[in-house]
């Protein structure tokens, strides 16, 4: 148990018999009335967003998640595997709960992957990773009906929308949360 006055965000609650993750958390205190805290939670399971606004001090249930950094094997045709670097312990992990995250691992990287009661809740990736263009358009001069961008494939087969100068084979920064380009890595 907890109190909502201890809320952190990645923190993980126990409403319902659901497991919900904090995304963000607000304490208010108005002029009138009692302190609140007002909060997002996503569901773990569906990944579906909700608003929750708790009375300040109200204790809430936090659910036990282990999350571990773990290396990105291989995809089995049906599951991503995962290894633990301490024990070499192996986990398949089925593309569902990978989810997005999917277009952005390449074999032998790592990984935070959260379990409660031995089974994998979510995939946590670093907010960019390195990925080099496989195939992409060149980019003319004067092409510019949009912003100036052009659509680039990836290694790890994903699309990505690019700057007209970059060209295949350059290495890029790509945000893993919107799968947005940051720039070039030489």
């Amino acid at each position: 148990m907890a109190s909502t006055n201890d809320l952190k965000n990645g923190m993980v609650l126990r409403i319902d018999n659901q497991l919900w993750s904090v995304v963000e958390f607000q304490h208010v205190k108005p002029g009138k009335g009692p302190a609140f805290v007002r909060t997002k939670l996503k569901s773990v399971t569906t990944g579906k967003v909700v608003d929750k606004t708790f009375n300040a001090g109200t204790k809430v249930e936090t659910a036990n998640v282990d999350k571990r950094t773990m290396q990105y094997l291989y995809n089995d045709g049906t599951d991503y595997v995962f290894m633990d670097p301490d024990t070499y312990d192996q986990i398949p992990v089925p593309p569902e709960t990978v989810g997005d995250a999917a277009k952005y691992m390449l074999e032998n990287q790592e990984a935070v992957v959260a379990r409660h009661d031995g089974s994998v809740l979510f995939i946590e990736l670093p907010a960019s990773v390195v990925l080099e263009i496989t195939y992409t358009e060149p980019g003319l001069q004067g092409d510019r009906s949009t912003g100036g961008t052009k659509p680039a494939t990836v290694e790890t087969g994903a699309e990505i929308a690019v700057p007209l100068f970059v060209e295949q084979g350059t290495k890029i920064k790509v945000d893993t949360r919107d799968g947005s380009y940051l720039g070039r890595v030489s």
